[in-house]
Protein backbone atom coordinates (compact mmCIF):
# COMPACT_ATOMS: atom_id res chain seq x y z
CA UNK A 1 0.00 0.00 0.00
CA UNK A 2 1.29 3.45 -0.89
CA UNK A 3 2.55 5.35 2.14
CA UNK A 4 2.16 9.09 2.61
CA UNK A 5 4.86 10.75 4.72
CA UNK A 6 3.93 14.17 6.05
CA UNK A 7 7.06 15.91 7.33
CA UNK A 8 5.27 18.79 8.96
CA UNK A 9 4.44 21.10 11.82
CA UNK A 10 2.61 20.35 15.05
CA UNK A 11 1.14 23.35 16.86
CA UNK A 12 -1.04 24.34 19.75
CA UNK A 13 -3.56 26.84 18.31
CA UNK A 14 -4.80 29.64 20.57
CA UNK A 15 -7.93 31.08 18.97
CA UNK A 16 -9.30 34.48 20.00
CA UNK A 17 -12.78 35.63 18.96
CA UNK A 18 -12.62 39.31 17.95
CA UNK A 19 -15.02 41.79 16.34
CA UNK A 20 -12.29 42.75 13.86
CA UNK A 21 -8.61 42.02 13.31
CA UNK A 22 -6.39 44.19 15.49
CA UNK A 23 -4.73 47.11 13.69
CA UNK A 24 -1.33 48.70 14.26
CA UNK A 25 -1.33 50.63 17.53
CA UNK A 26 -4.76 49.30 18.51
CA UNK A 27 -5.76 47.36 21.63
CA UNK A 28 -8.97 45.36 21.49
CA UNK A 29 -10.73 42.85 23.71
CA UNK A 30 -11.38 39.24 22.78
CA UNK A 31 -14.82 37.81 23.53
CA UNK A 32 -13.56 34.22 23.81
CA UNK A 33 -10.32 32.20 23.89
CA UNK A 34 -10.00 28.52 22.97
CA UNK A 35 -7.04 26.17 22.51
CA UNK A 36 -7.04 23.61 19.70
CA UNK A 37 -4.50 21.11 18.36
CA UNK A 38 -3.25 22.24 14.96
CA UNK A 39 -0.40 23.27 12.72
CA UNK A 40 -0.58 22.77 8.97
CA UNK A 41 1.30 19.51 9.33
CA UNK A 42 -1.03 18.02 11.91
CA UNK A 43 -4.14 19.23 10.07
CA UNK A 44 -2.99 17.77 6.77
CA UNK A 45 -2.00 14.44 8.35
CA UNK A 46 -5.40 14.10 9.99
CA UNK A 47 -7.12 15.07 6.75
CA UNK A 48 -5.07 12.47 4.86
CA UNK A 49 -5.91 9.80 7.42
CA UNK A 50 -9.63 10.60 7.57
CA UNK A 51 -9.69 10.46 3.78
CA UNK A 52 -8.26 6.93 3.93
CA UNK A 53 -4.50 7.33 3.31
CA UNK A 54 -1.77 5.28 5.02
CA UNK A 55 -0.13 8.19 6.88
CA UNK A 56 3.21 8.59 8.65
CA UNK A 57 3.92 11.88 10.40
CA UNK A 58 7.46 13.15 10.98
CA UNK A 59 8.25 16.24 13.02
CA UNK A 60 9.04 17.47 16.50
CA UNK A 61 7.21 18.62 19.62
CA UNK A 62 8.34 19.96 22.98
CA UNK A 63 7.60 18.55 26.39
CA UNK A 64 4.17 20.17 26.19
CA UNK A 65 3.26 18.31 23.00
CA UNK A 66 1.99 14.94 24.23
CA UNK A 67 -1.59 15.80 23.21
CA UNK A 68 -0.38 16.46 19.65
CA UNK A 69 1.11 12.97 19.41
CA UNK A 70 -1.98 11.43 20.97
CA UNK A 71 -4.38 13.02 18.47
CA UNK A 72 -2.27 11.74 15.56
CA UNK A 73 -2.34 8.22 16.98
CA UNK A 74 -6.08 8.47 17.68
CA UNK A 75 -6.54 9.07 13.95
CA UNK A 76 -4.50 6.02 12.99
CA UNK A 77 -1.37 7.94 12.01
CA UNK A 78 2.06 6.38 12.59
CA UNK A 79 4.04 8.66 14.95
CA UNK A 80 7.30 6.69 14.97
CA UNK A 81 9.08 9.66 13.43
CA UNK A 82 7.78 12.38 15.80
CA UNK A 83 10.59 13.40 18.17
CA UNK A 84 10.26 15.11 21.56
CA UNK A 85 12.86 17.88 21.90
CA UNK A 86 13.80 20.46 24.52
CA UNK A 87 11.73 23.64 24.67
CA UNK A 88 8.09 24.39 23.82
CA UNK A 89 6.07 23.03 20.91
CA UNK A 90 5.13 25.34 18.09
CA UNK A 91 2.02 27.41 18.57
CA UNK A 92 -0.21 29.79 16.67
CA UNK A 93 -2.17 32.86 17.69
CA UNK A 94 -5.36 33.03 15.61
CA UNK A 95 -7.77 35.96 15.47
CA UNK A 96 -11.23 34.95 14.26
CA UNK A 97 -13.88 37.43 13.13
CA UNK A 98 -17.66 36.80 13.46
CA UNK A 99 -17.92 35.79 9.78
CA UNK A 100 -15.35 33.02 10.26
CA UNK A 101 -12.40 34.77 8.61
CA UNK A 102 -9.10 34.48 10.43
CA UNK A 103 -5.55 35.79 10.55
CA UNK A 104 -2.68 33.83 12.05
CA UNK A 105 0.85 34.33 13.32
CA UNK A 106 3.16 31.52 14.33
CA UNK A 107 5.84 30.70 16.88
CA UNK A 108 7.85 27.82 15.45
CA UNK A 109 9.16 26.28 18.66
CA UNK A 110 10.06 22.59 18.21
CA UNK A 111 9.06 22.71 14.53
CA UNK A 112 12.38 24.41 13.75
CA UNK A 113 14.48 21.91 15.72
CA UNK A 114 14.45 19.06 13.21
CA UNK A 115 17.98 17.69 12.70
CA UNK A 116 19.68 16.31 9.60
CA UNK A 117 20.10 13.00 11.45
CA UNK A 118 16.36 12.88 12.04
CA UNK A 119 15.70 13.54 8.34
CA UNK A 120 18.03 10.72 7.30
CA UNK A 121 16.39 8.28 9.74
CA UNK A 122 12.96 9.08 8.33
CA UNK A 123 13.53 9.17 4.57
CA UNK A 124 15.41 5.86 4.48
CA UNK A 125 12.15 4.09 5.38
CA UNK A 126 10.31 5.19 2.20
CA UNK A 127 10.46 4.31 -1.50
CA UNK A 128 9.61 5.64 -4.95
CA UNK A 129 6.06 4.32 -4.50
CA UNK A 130 5.44 6.78 -1.66
CA UNK A 131 4.40 10.43 -1.34
CA UNK A 132 6.05 13.19 0.70
CA UNK A 133 3.86 16.10 1.83
CA UNK A 134 5.56 19.33 2.95
CA UNK A 135 4.57 22.78 4.18
CA UNK A 136 6.81 25.68 5.17
CA UNK A 137 6.42 25.57 8.95
CA UNK A 138 9.50 23.42 9.66
CA UNK A 139 13.22 23.87 9.05
CA UNK A 140 15.46 22.31 6.38
CA UNK A 141 12.76 21.88 3.73
CA UNK A 142 15.47 21.90 1.06
CA UNK A 143 17.34 18.97 2.64
CA UNK A 144 14.13 16.96 3.04
CA UNK A 145 13.25 17.55 -0.63
CA UNK A 146 16.65 16.43 -1.89
CA UNK A 147 16.75 13.32 0.30
CA UNK A 148 13.22 12.35 -0.75
CA UNK A 149 13.92 12.85 -4.43
CA UNK A 150 17.02 10.63 -4.12
CA UNK A 151 14.60 7.88 -3.06
CA UNK A 152 12.27 8.73 -5.96
CA UNK A 153 9.42 9.88 -3.74
CA UNK A 154 6.64 12.06 -5.19
CA UNK A 155 6.85 15.47 -3.51
CA UNK A 156 3.76 17.56 -2.71
CA UNK A 157 4.38 21.11 -1.49
CA UNK A 158 2.00 23.57 0.10
CA UNK A 159 4.40 26.59 0.21
CA UNK A 160 2.80 28.26 3.20
CA UNK A 161 3.83 30.60 4.64
CA UNK A 162 5.67 31.94 1.58
CA UNK A 163 9.02 33.52 2.46
CA UNK A 164 12.48 33.94 1.00
CA UNK A 165 13.53 30.51 2.28
CA UNK A 166 10.84 28.62 0.40
CA UNK A 167 11.35 30.66 -2.78
CA UNK A 168 15.03 29.66 -2.75
CA UNK A 169 14.27 25.98 -2.12
CA UNK A 170 14.84 23.39 -4.90
CA UNK A 171 11.32 23.81 -6.26
CA UNK A 172 12.28 21.98 -9.45
CA UNK A 173 12.00 18.79 -7.36
CA UNK A 174 8.33 19.33 -6.53
CA UNK A 175 5.77 17.13 -8.30
CA UNK A 176 2.57 18.80 -7.04
CA UNK A 177 2.06 22.37 -5.84
CA UNK A 178 -1.08 23.06 -3.81
CA UNK A 179 -1.40 26.77 -3.06
CA UNK A 180 -3.86 29.62 -2.76
CA UNK A 181 -4.06 32.83 -4.76
CA UNK A 182 -2.03 34.92 -2.31
CA UNK A 183 0.76 32.34 -2.22
CA UNK A 184 0.71 31.94 -6.01
CA UNK A 185 1.21 35.67 -6.55
CA UNK A 186 4.57 35.40 -4.79
CA UNK A 187 5.70 33.25 -7.73
CA UNK A 188 3.96 35.02 -10.64
CA UNK A 189 2.27 38.35 -11.37
CA UNK A 190 -0.84 37.07 -13.12
CA UNK A 191 -4.34 37.93 -11.90
CA UNK A 192 -6.91 35.53 -13.38
CA UNK A 193 -7.11 31.91 -12.16
CA UNK A 194 -6.34 30.35 -15.55
CA UNK A 195 -3.43 32.71 -16.23
CA UNK A 196 -2.00 32.04 -12.75
CA UNK A 197 -2.13 28.29 -13.29
CA UNK A 198 -0.58 28.56 -16.76
CA UNK A 199 2.18 30.87 -15.48
CA UNK A 200 3.03 28.52 -12.63
CA UNK A 201 3.15 25.57 -15.04
CA UNK A 202 5.57 27.53 -17.25
CA UNK A 203 7.71 28.37 -14.22
CA UNK A 204 7.60 24.81 -12.87
CA UNK A 205 7.03 22.64 -15.98
CA UNK A 206 7.76 19.43 -14.08
CA UNK A 207 4.89 19.97 -11.66
CA UNK A 208 1.14 19.72 -11.40
CA UNK A 209 -0.45 22.92 -10.07
CA UNK A 210 -3.56 23.00 -7.86
CA UNK A 211 -4.76 26.56 -7.18
CA UNK A 212 -7.37 27.05 -4.43
CA UNK A 213 -9.42 30.23 -4.63
CA UNK A 214 -11.85 30.11 -1.72
CA UNK A 215 -15.26 31.27 -2.95
CA UNK A 216 -14.14 30.81 -6.58
CA UNK A 217 -13.34 27.13 -6.21
CA UNK A 218 -10.19 25.34 -7.34
CA UNK A 219 -8.23 25.16 -10.61
CA UNK A 220 -5.96 22.30 -11.72
CA UNK A 221 -3.35 22.00 -14.45
CA UNK A 222 -1.27 18.88 -15.08
CA UNK A 223 0.98 18.22 -18.03
CA UNK A 224 1.05 20.51 -21.05
CA UNK A 225 -1.45 18.39 -22.96
CA UNK A 226 -4.23 18.62 -20.36
CA UNK A 227 -6.76 21.39 -20.14
CA UNK A 228 -7.29 23.39 -16.97
CA UNK A 229 -9.82 21.61 -14.74
CA UNK A 230 -12.08 23.69 -12.49
CA UNK A 231 -14.28 22.68 -9.57
CA UNK A 232 -16.67 25.08 -7.84
CA UNK A 233 -17.46 25.42 -4.14
CA UNK A 234 -20.35 23.98 -2.17
CA UNK A 235 -22.97 25.89 -0.19
CA UNK A 236 -22.43 25.77 3.58
CA UNK A 237 -22.79 28.12 6.54
CA UNK A 238 -19.28 29.39 7.30
CA UNK A 239 -18.16 29.12 10.93
CA UNK A 240 -14.36 28.98 10.69
CA UNK A 241 -12.01 28.81 7.69
CA UNK A 242 -8.89 27.84 9.68
CA UNK A 243 -8.38 24.28 8.35
CA UNK A 244 -10.11 24.54 4.97
CA UNK A 245 -6.92 24.54 2.88
CA UNK A 246 -5.34 21.76 4.91
CA UNK A 247 -8.49 19.65 4.62
CA UNK A 248 -8.49 20.12 0.85
CA UNK A 249 -4.82 19.16 0.62
CA UNK A 250 -5.22 15.97 2.65
CA UNK A 251 -8.25 14.73 0.74
CA UNK A 252 -6.78 15.61 -2.67
CA UNK A 253 -3.50 13.80 -2.03
CA UNK A 254 -5.24 10.82 -0.45
CA UNK A 255 -7.46 10.52 -3.53
CA UNK A 256 -4.70 10.75 -6.14
CA UNK A 257 -2.43 8.39 -4.18
CA UNK A 258 -5.31 5.88 -4.21
CA UNK A 259 -5.72 6.19 -7.98
CA UNK A 260 -8.84 8.38 -8.17
CA UNK A 261 -9.27 10.54 -11.24
CA UNK A 262 -8.36 14.22 -10.98
CA UNK A 263 -12.04 15.17 -11.31
CA UNK A 264 -12.99 12.86 -8.44
CA UNK A 265 -10.11 14.11 -6.29
CA UNK A 266 -11.04 17.76 -6.84
CA UNK A 267 -14.72 17.11 -6.12
CA UNK A 268 -14.13 15.14 -2.92
CA UNK A 269 -11.46 17.53 -1.65
CA UNK A 270 -13.70 20.53 -2.34
CA UNK A 271 -16.61 18.91 -0.51
CA UNK A 272 -14.35 18.06 2.45
CA UNK A 273 -13.09 21.66 2.62
CA UNK A 274 -16.68 22.94 2.54
CA UNK A 275 -17.67 20.68 5.43
CA UNK A 276 -14.63 21.83 7.41
CA UNK A 277 -15.58 25.52 7.29
CA UNK A 278 -19.02 24.71 8.69
CA UNK A 279 -17.44 23.80 12.06
CA UNK A 280 -15.18 25.66 14.48
CA UNK A 281 -11.58 24.67 15.19
CA UNK A 282 -8.94 23.04 13.03
CA UNK A 283 -8.67 19.32 13.82
CA UNK A 284 -12.29 18.97 15.04
CA UNK A 285 -13.62 20.39 11.77
CA UNK A 286 -11.93 17.89 9.42
CA UNK A 287 -14.49 15.36 8.14
CA UNK A 288 -14.06 11.67 7.41
CA UNK A 289 -14.41 10.24 3.91
CA UNK A 290 -17.72 8.66 4.94
CA UNK A 291 -19.06 12.07 5.98
CA UNK A 292 -17.96 13.56 2.66
CA UNK A 293 -19.53 10.77 0.62
CA UNK A 294 -22.80 11.03 2.56
CA UNK A 295 -23.00 14.84 2.52
CA UNK A 296 -25.79 16.35 0.45
CA UNK A 297 -23.97 19.42 -0.85
CA UNK A 298 -24.98 21.72 -3.69
CA UNK A 299 -22.57 23.71 -5.83
CA UNK A 300 -22.78 27.44 -5.13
Amino acid sequence: MTKVLNFGSLNLDYVYEVNHFVQSGETISSTKRECFLGGKGLNQSISLARAGANVYHAGAVGGDGEALIQVLEKNGIDTTFVEIVDGPSGHAIIQREPDGKNCIFLFSGANRKITKEHIDEVIVEFTKEDYLVLQNEINDIDIIMRKAKEKGMKIVLNPSPVDEKIIKSPLHLVDVFILNEIEAKEFCKETTPESIVEALRCKFPQATVVLTLGERGVWYKGDRNTTVVHNGIYKVSVEDTTAAGDTFTGFFISCISAGNSIEEALELASKAAALSVSKKGAEPSIPTMAEVLNAQLILA
